[in-house]
């Protein structure tokens, strides 16, 4: 089952379910843009199937850009994008939506680390008041967050802060160490 604010969403009907969807916003780590549209158009496009005018897109938009460092993109189609932009773009189309709930599934991955460090203290200012679910493979990408839950072959065998799971959980500290100097693990 999947519950989100104590509905299962696995028992919804079609409608009841894209309605509940409408507060989820989804980034992959492989982007479906639309080829046919420029970087603003790609953002404006939830938006304007939720029947937002021109001016309250435009208005939404541009800060949004700027979070995600593609104001100077916003004009450029998906193909002139390098796969770091990419990822930021579609970053950008789902927090325009301003859902409850964000699930990144390994949406950091193409980016370099000074980028995603940056990107990510962006969004933890605009996201604040959402649920935000991280998938990463990155210890660098979530070594602040609140809970975090570490998977082997599909089992849980870890569950807790960076802190907590670098101390008490053998896999953890595996792929830690792996990707990070002990000194970046510790000051994280």
């Amino acid at each position: 089952s999947v519950i989100v604010n104590g509905t299962d969403l696995t028992t919804l009907s079609k409608s009841a379910l894209r309605k509940a969807r409408k507060d989820i916003g989804m980034i992959f780590q492989h982007f479906n843009l639309l080829s046919s549209r420029t970087v603003y158009d790609n953002v404006a496009f939830p938006l304007e199937l939720q029947g937002m005018s021109k001016a309250e897109i435009k208005e939404r938009i541009e800060p949004i850009l700027d979070i995600v460092g593609l104001t100077e993109r916003m004009n450029n189609y998906p193909s002139q994008l390098s796969g770091g932009q990419k990822q930021r773009l579609a970053i950008a189309r789902a927090i325009a939506r301003n859902p409850e709930i964000y699930i990144f599934d390994d949406s950091f991955s193409a980016l370099d680390y000074k980028t995603d460090y940056t990107l990510r203290e962006e969004l933890r200012n605009y996201t604040k008041d959402s649920t935000n679910i991280i998938v990463a493979q990155r210890i660098g990408t979530i070594l602040n967050a609140d809970k975090i839950i570490v998977l082997e072959n599909g089992e849980c065998v870890g569950m807790g802060t960076h802190k907590e799971l670098l101390s008490n959980c053998k896999v953890y500290q595996e792929i830690a160490y792996s990707q990070l100097s002990k000194e970046e693990l510790e000051n994280g």
